[in-house]
């Protein structure tokens, strides 16, 4: 019990907390002034010379060059290579890359090539072989063929006419010999009855008729069997064997044909593969003629790791060195041709709408100190750097190369040097500025709070570029006037419906800032030109600084730093939940409240203090 009233009295104490600080929010939130400045950090609006620039470390590079690449196929090292900065005259040894695995290469192919020779030339001589056996086949198909032609002729013309005339001529034999036989026979009849003849003869007589009668019978049996039977049969032979012959004769023309084109394909093919293992053959040979790079023409050597490691960032390129492994076509060494110089610099995505060709360009460099070399850009990429993607896929960085102007002091260059360019966006003679921090947006507008007769009020203003230090109003203050570095929540943006509210970051370092930036922007120096996030003069966008939106703890409440009574501290869940409700505030709750007596206000103030205390445990 002692746990739970101990709890309960917890809960009443943390509600009376949220109570008094969440009035102070939402006044502040809801009202156009504050009454009172307290410890407000300020900047005193300033009129002077202003200059806006982005500043990005790049790379010298010479305008002209002669790019040697490595020609050999795969990956190889280096066995030898020339000193980096060494003046060389055209045909000296520049590098020589390993050939062991190439030879082995060319041996094995050598192999491969004289195998595909024999192949090619066997299939030249089948090829030969088969039109031969073709052609011999054609011709005894085309003899059975005319053959059987002639024998069909012959039967018909010849054979079976002299058949029939012979068939026909034994019948006539028959008849007369029957005849006489009929009248041997009728004599000897007549003279055996005059007894004239013996019986012996009369009987042989009588045999010799039968006998007679039986040849005339056989002889037209011949011609049937000769008419009706062994003509239409043997006909009928012939003219086969003639169809035979001819399908014979069609079949061989279509079946050599068909060999001799797999024979002439086979024989292409092999030839196809010769020539192409021989391409292959030379083409190694003429790797290890490529393994030796010399000089095109005269120059002084500088490595390409050395150039293009330098001009990228993130580059993981390792130096060229002896042992080093090289792939195909990788930049190996560059020749500059030309003594003009330019300079390869990355513009990350945020800068690229302040950049154009054509804009003016300060470059130093570290080892020539005082040397101040002046150029103009000249070309922008319209794609970001793939490279720069691969290594970080947030960072956007388009190349841009800067022409320097030829002077005397430009010979003092030397390629792959990294310098620091200045590109100047604007350069304002006399101009208004106040730093970023001191904009915000309202309703999708710049504005500012001004300080004055100890009150806060705000108002909108007309802006132009920053350099991430300081931005320039074009129409709204003029100097002397005193804007706060970190305006009051109370406004922020109340004309629009993407209200958003404090983050936990601002709710816990607002007073740290507040004496940072005083520190800053209080002192009695003069604008410089911002230095970028290398060490240069960084340009950002003109509504950069619009975004930062801190606010002093002192506009919160005018009792404590935390706004809560009797210097009681929040913690992170309790803001984090009044934050979370006041993101859910209506537009239309806002103009109620403002518009809403003292005690709307209060009763108000309960409900959405009895909604947050529930969601930080009170509920329970």
């Amino acid at each position: 019990m002692a746990d739970k009233n101990k709890r309960v009295k917890w809960l009443i104490i943390i509600g009376i907390i949220l109570i008094a600080g969440l009035a102070s929010i939402i006044n502040a939130f809801f009202d156009d002034k504050v009454d009172s400045v307290g410890n407000i950090p300020t900047f005193t609006v300033k009129r002077g010379p202003l200059k806006i620039s982005i500043t990005e470390v790049g790379t010298i590079k010479a305008r002209e060059n002669i790019i040697v690449k490595s020609q050999l196929e795969g990956s190889s090292s280096i066995i030898w290579l020339i000193d980096e900065g060494e003046e060389v005259k055209e045909g000296d040894l520049l590098i020589e890359l390993d050939t062991a695995n190439t030879i082995e290469s060319m041996l094995d192919q050598e192999v491969k090539m004289k195998t595909a020779e024999a192949s090619y030339l066997a299939a030249r001589d089948n090829l030969e072989v088969v039109k031969n056996q073709i052609k011999s086949n054609l011709d005894q198909a085309e003899v059975d063929y005319n053959f059987a032609k002639q024998d069909l002729e012959k039967y018909i013309q010849g054979e079976y006419p002299n058949l029939l005339k012979k068939a026909k001529s034994k019948i006539t034999l028959a008849e007369g010999e029957l005849f006489r036989a009929e009248d041997e026979f009728a004599w000897s009849k007549k003279l055996f009855e005059k007894n004239f003849v013996s019986q012996s003869e009369l009987e042989a007589d009588e045999l010799t008729l039968k006998k007679k009668k039986l040849d005339l019978e056989m002889s037209e049996n011949d011609l049937e069997l000769l008419t009706e039977y062994t003509y239409p049969r043997r006909l009928a032979q012939l003219q086969s064997d003639v169809g035979q012959d001819k399908m014979t004769l069609d079949r061989t023309k279509r079946k050599g044909l068909a060999d001799q084109v797999q024979a002439e394909a086979s024989l292409q093919s092999k030839e196809s593969d010769w020539n192409r293992q021989k391409a292959k053959f030379d083409r190694l040979s003429g790797q290890i003629e490529k393994a030796k790079m010399y000089a095109p023409v005269d120059g002084v050597v500088v490595y390409a790791t050395s150039v293009e490691t330098s001009s990228r960032r993130g580059s993981s390129k390792s130096p060229l060195d002896e042992g080093a492994s090289v792939r195909q076509r990788q930049n190996l060494i560059y020749l500059p041709t030309s003594s003009g110089k330019n300079v390869e610099v990355g513009i990350e995505e945020v800068d690229l709408d302040k950049i154009s060709i054509g804009l003016p360009v300060i470059v130093t460099v570290d080892p020539l100190p005082g040397e101040i070399f002046a150029g103009r850009i000249v070309s922008i990429a319209p794609l970001p750097d793939a490279q720069a993607m691969y290594m970080n896929a947030d960072l956007k960085v388009y190349d841009t190369v800067i022409y320097l102007d030829n002077n005397e002091n430009t010979k003092l260059l030397r390629t792959g040097m990294s310098c620091s360019a200045e590109i100047i966006v604007e350069q304002h003679e006399v101009a208004t500025y106040i730093p970023v921090q001191a904009v915000i947006r309202i309703g999708g507008k710049p504005a500012v709070y001004v300080v004055g007769d100890n009150k806060i009020e705000r108002r909108k203003i007309k802006i132009g570029m920053s350099n991430n230090r300081m931005i320039r109003v074009i129409e709204g203050l003029e100097p002397g006037e005193i804007v706060s570095l970190f305006p009051p929540i109370s406004q922020q943006n109340v004309e629009t419906d993407d209200f958003e509210a404090p983050s936990d970051v601002a709710l816990e370092s607002e007073t740290k800032s507040g004496d940072k930036s005083r520190e800053r922007d209080n002192s009695d120096e003069g604008p410089r030109s911002g230095k970028g996030r290398k060490g240069g003069g960084g340009g950002g966008r003109s509504d950069e600084g619009s975004d930062r939106t801190g606010s002093s703890e002192g506009n919160l409440s005018q009792g404590s730093p935390s706004g809560m009574p009797g210097g009681m501290e929040m913690s992170s869940e309790m803001r984090k939940t009044m934050r979370e409700k006041m993101q859910s505030v209506s537009p239309e709750q806002r103009e109620r409240f403002k518009g809403a007596s003292q005690e709307e206000r209060e009763q108000m103030l309960k409900e959405f203090s009895k909604m947050a205390t529930q969601d930080t445990g009170g509920g329970e």
